[in-house]
């Protein structure tokens, strides 16, 4: 049984988590890909909200297995504080399986992070500063340690003094800091957190090989989305990893040829957190508007996220990047009080229009967006639960984006709460 990916098609914040969850209903596993816990996702059953920052959203169905793959960082300390949390909340996280090829988050890499952003001063890039970068730069120079290593002391003491040999000069002579005791982090990971995982490590690739050959139904969550993406997102202002769908693969160890359904989540409208080129950013009440109706603060930082106009320009390349079979469209609620609404239907620059991502990022931080201009329904659309009950400025409005971008809109999100949706 082929697996389904579900990725973000903006800067994130899309509200892949509700969808994730929905789509989780019907599947068997559900498995993070890559990054860490600078990806939330918040979820909103039978009143209840639960923020996840690790965790697999699908663990919220007791018929699930989690499964956090070989390409997350994970700090073991926010991975078991969340399954407390959830264990308080009556959800069962037994089933949790991490792979031992995963990455572990280091005190040293939050340090490193924090200190990173510092000194690039007015060029900082936004990071949530939780070491998410600095672990996958070690992973990239074969520094890294990963969750298998808390399961032998004396491997993990003896790539942890390579570590820290290299690292420690760096806090000393760059930053001027004092050096780290490895004695102290091994007990704090051996003693402390190993004993809590121990029981959750796994050969993940391996379970998930044997799930699909048993046709089970095997769900691929990304964290981040498209244009965060390492290699084709608005370099430097991205994260650490490849959120795309190709990462899917190299963060489980499932081949692409065992794929063949990939579901893009872009909200209504466009948000970003942290620095980068925004060419729909709105300065104005109705930017004040998005981010006040549509709630958007971070789940992890609480900061206030930049709000725009929906681009198509985006979209439509993140349809390329990840080769989507469709679309979920989120928060479409949002834009219920407002007359008029605007979509950027491609970029212009010195006289020349791009309907597609330009590859010179120049272009997109000096661009202007060039709009289409649709009629709002001002009405509320939290009750619509069929497509044939959307009013028809609703309907043009997602028909539209299905023209521009050549992708059906399968799901509409009309509200924060599961049930919440329109099926199409």
């Amino acid at each position: 049984m082929p697996a389904t990916v579900v990725v973000g098609t903006q800067w994130g914040d899309e509200g892949k988590g509700k969808f994730t969850d929905l789509m989780a209903a019907d599947m068997d596993y559900v498995v993070r890909y890559q990054g860490g816990h600078n990806a939330g996702h918040t979820l909103v059953v039978d009143g209840k909200q639960f923020a996840l920052q690790l965790v697999p959203s699908g663990v919220l169905y007791p018929h699930i297995t989690p499964v956090i793959g070989n390409g997350v960082v994970v700090d073991p300390h926010v991975l078991i504080a969340e399954m407390e949390m959830l264990a308080e909340q009556g959800v069962d996280c037994s089933k949790l399986a991490i792979s031992g090829n995963a990455h572990l988050i280091m005190p040293y890499h939050i340090e490193l992070d924090a200190l990173h952003e510092r000194h690039l001063g007015s060029g900082k890039l936004g990071t949530t500063k939780r070491g998410i970068g600095p672990a996958y730069a070690d992973r990239s120079m074969r520094l890294g340690l990963r969750v298998q290593d808390l399961l032998d002391p004396k491997i993990f003491s003896e790539k942890l003094d390579v570590a820290l040999n290299h690292t420690n000069k760096v806090l000393a002579k760059v930053f001027n800091r004092l050096p780290l005791a490895g004695e102290d982090i091994v007990a704090e990971y051996i003693e402390v957190c190993a004993p809590r995982l121990a029981p959750h490590i796994a050969d993940t690739a391996g379970l998930l090989h044997e799930a699909l050959e048993s046709d089970k139904q095997v769900l691929l969550e990304g964290a981040q989305a498209t244009f965060l993406d390492l290699d084709h997102g608005t370099y430097p202002f991205v994260t650490s990893s490849n959120p795309t769908a190709g990462g899917a693969c190299t963060g489980t160890g499932i081949g692409p040829r065992q794929i063949d359904r990939v579901m893009g989540i872009a909200k209504a409208y466009v948000t970003r957190v942290g620095s980068g080129p925004f060419v729909t950013e709105l300065f104005d009440d109705v930017g004040d508007h998005l981010v006040d109706v549509g709630g958007e603060f971070g789940t992890n930082t609480g900061r206030r996220r930049r709000t725009g106009w929906l681009d198509l320009v985006m979209l439509r390349h993140a349809v390329r990047l990840n080769s989507l079979t469709e679309i979920g469209l989120t928060k479409l609620d949002v834009l219920d009080s407002l007359a008029e609404l605007k979509v950027c239907a491609a970029y212009e620059l010195d006289g020349k229009r791009f309907e597609h991502m330009p590859y010179h990022q120049t272009v997109m931080h000096n661009a202007k967006p060039v709009y289409k201009e649709l009629e709002g329904w001002q009405c509320d659309l939290s009750g619509v639960r069929e497509a044939k009950d959307l009013p028809k400025q609703a309907a043009a409005y997602i028909e539209m984006i299905e023209a521009e971008v050549g992708v059906p809109v399968k799901l509409v999100g009309v509200g924060p709460s599961r049930e919440q949706y329109v099926k199409r």
